[in-house]
């Protein structure tokens, strides 16, 4: 019975994990509409761990049940991502100014592990490559809230973090060559991290934010 369970809950985890996926590349757009067969249909699995994924995908904001008829993925708009900006500026900010004053001398092996993903993400966003970026670009952000020793800052986050690239990988699709647009200052990040510098880290996450919203309110027009 337990390994049943067990089962269960890992194929739910790898349908979700694969739905949302799909979603982040775009693959999935906005406002689609899909049932629990066919997803089904689609894995090979039975019914009840896609309905038990879809449920949660529901519950993170990144799909509507629609009734008698499934699901479709969420259509935010640009209002909604000024809200996650603003959300995700005073998440951030208090993740810069909790790891300045606890110091950083017991997460210096995160600290390379977070460079690593800085450095995969930064290369990613000069290259324009938007598939590679998501990944690395999620991972550098959730290491790095980690940092600060509290799951739920950190979950809430990476909540945010993935519904914001759900509405921005639409519109950058619609850009031609996107070398040179994106945000790439993960590595500096990371260094005024490392000094402890909560002012610093900021002050380029605001930068952060006024590119982004910058861009996006562009390619929304």
């Amino acid at each position: 019975m337990r390994s049943t369970a067990v089962t269960r809950s890992t194929l739910r985890q790898q349908i979700a994990d694969a739905l949302r996926d799909e979603v982040l590349a775009g693959r999935l757009a906005p406002g689609q509409e899909f049932s629990v067969k066919e997803i089904a249909d689609q894995y090979g699995v039975s019914a009840t761990p896609v309905r038990e994924a879809l449920v949660d995908l529901s519950a993170q904001g990144l799909l509507d049940s629609v009734q008698h008829r499934g699901f479709k993925v969420h259509e935010f708009s640009v209002a909604d991502y000024r809200g996650m900006v603003e959300a995700r500026s005073i998440v951030a900010e208090a993740i810069f100014r909790g790891i300045a004053e606890r110091g950083t001398e017991g997460i210096r092996v995160d600290l390379v592990s977070v460079r690593r993903r800085a450095e995969e993400a930064q290369r990613a966003a000069g290259a324009g490559d938007l598939n590679v970026l998501i990944g690395y670009d999620l991972r550098f952000w959730r290491e790095l809230s980690g940092l600060f020793g509290n799951p739920y800052l950190s979950d809430f986050l990476h909540r945010l973090r993935v519904q914001s690239w759900v509405f921005v990988v639409p519109l950058l699709r619609r850009a031609p060559d996107l070398r040179g647009t994106l945000w790439r200052g993960h590595v500096e990040l990371v260094e005024a991290v490392a000094r402890r510098d909560a002012a610093g880290a900021y002050a380029l996450v605001a930068a952060y934010n006024a590119h982004s919203l910058a861009l996006v309110e562009n390619l929304a027009r």
